[in-house]
């Protein structure tokens, strides 16, 4: 049996209320999902929590839920990549709430670490912003093929559009991000590439 009928047969069980075949899923695609989750916040907690509800949201809406290519990951995908911007908006207002209040001065080496850290993580930060300021179609369908090697013609059914449409959004969302991104676009020369997984 193909890996693709053994997950089919193992949703199915899932869709009959079997905690072992969920259990099966999950195993299948926790790093997957995780790593979606890590590409699109700052800290390995939301990552966590982001897969988390992922999975929490697979199990609940699971009547509802419609096999790609016999496997639940792209719904899993989208909906990780969702719930992920959802946590970044919170923290960034958290954040945001966080700099009105009065602080201590921090210490030298404390100072000097932050700033290390700071750049050493810039350009993921960047990306995750610009990202951010996409439509949430455009940023899930960057992330589908560019970071999850789905094609176009896989992801557009994923997120209500046709592949012709789905290519034009690609083309037009890669272009913005270049804009945004500015002098650091050649380093991302393999998330911006025009061409396509067949």
């Amino acid at each position: 049996m193909s890996e693709e009928n053994d997950e089919a047969e193992i949703w199915q069980r899932a869709c009959a209320d079997s905690g072992d075949a969920f259990a099966e899923l999950f195993r299948r695609h926790r790093d997957s999902v995780f790593r979606r989750a890590s590409a699109l916040v700052d800290r390995r907690q939301d990552a966590e929590d982001a897969t988390a509800i992922a999975f929490f949201e697979l199990w609940r809406r699971r009547k509802a839920v419609t096999l790609v290519d016999g496997t639940v990951l792209p719904w899993l995908l989208v909906t990780v990549a969702n719930t992920a911007r959802n946590q970044r908006r919170s923290g960034l207002r958290y954040r945001r709430l966080l700099a009105t209040m009065p602080r201590e001065e921090v210490a030298p080496d404390a100072e000097q670490e932050a700033v290390s850290i700071i750049e050493a993580e810039v350009l993921g930060v960047r990306l995750r912003e610009a990202l951010a300021r996409l439509d949430a179609k455009d940023a899930a369908l960057l992330t589908l093929t560019a970071l999850d090697g789905l094609s176009v013609a896989d992801a557009a059914p994923l997120l209500g559009l046709s592949p012709g449409a789905a290519r034009t959004r690609l083309m037009r969302a890669r272009r913005r991000l270049q804009s945004d991104l500015g002098s650091h676009s050649p380093h991302l020369t393999w998330f911006l590439a025009e061409g396509e997984r067949a």
